[in-house]
């Protein structure tokens, strides 16, 4: 079942799941009803999620390290409320945010090698591979996008990448290259499709794969809002 477990193949804009709240993917909380609100107001359809992806790319401030363990860090109304998160929560708002309209969207994740990574970084995460990136889901016009939200405008500034934009034909998926043509992000392995992020999944790997990110996060990163 997709709820325990990912898959990857087609998803059924039809499933229920796919626009139904979820206690993560809490599209039916009154923040997140208040959000798309005032960002999309009556636009629909693509216009709509055109609006909301820029605003939860910029007004959400990316946050590489949060507690990994902790739900609040995967839920969307706690990411909202504290105007930040990581590429998860961020996919998650955005998932919960686009549900509330009644667009289906779940979250893919896979992992991803920062050809970038900064010699700090790479200290950080035990090498250049992330595991366990996660992007959004969501069928409009007739077809399924990917879209990643997790760099706001100032973190892609500071690191010489272009702003990621969805222009409502083509995916929105991590830079490929940086302002000066070299190598940035390349995504090398799948790891499904879920409609509610898998926490003690993510958790463990988390911690399997990147002890010494696992250890900083657990000790220093102040919890998200409820």
């Amino acid at each position: 079942m997709l709820t325990d477990g990912g898959h990857d193949g087609p998803l059924s804009e039809l499933d229920p799941r796919a626009t139904a709240a979820g206690p993560l993917v809490d599209a039916d909380h009154p923040v997140v009803a208040q959000f798309v609100r005032r960002v999309a107001g009556a636009a629909t359809g693509i216009r709509a999620v055109e609006l909301l992806f820029a605003v939860v790319r910029d007004h959400i401030r990316y946050q590489g390290v949060v507690d990994y363990s902790k739900e609040e860090s995967y839920r969307a109304s706690s990411v909202l409320k504290s105007s930040r998160g990581f590429c998860i929560g961020k996919a998650v708002l955005l998932a919960a945010c686009v549900r509330s309209l009644g667009i289906p969207a779940a979250l893919g994740f896979a992992d991803v090698r920062n050809h970038l990574a900064s010699p700090k970084l790479r200290a950080l995460i035990g090498g250049d591979l992330v595991v366990w990136h996660g992007y959004t889901k969501l069928f409009v016009n007739g077809r399924w996008f990917k879209l990643s939200p997790a760099f706001d405008r100032d973190t892609c500034e500071k690191f010489g990448t272009a702003v990621l934009e969805f222009d409502g034909t083509n995916d929105a998926l991590l830079q490929r290259c940086d302002l000066h043509g070299r190598q940035h992000m390349e995504y090398v392995r799948s790891r499904g499709t879920y409609y509610e992020p898998p926490v003690e999944l993510l958790a463990a790997e988390f911690r399997l794969h990147h002890p010494q990110l696992w250890a900083v996060a657990t000790e220093q990163s102040p919890p998200l809002a409820r």
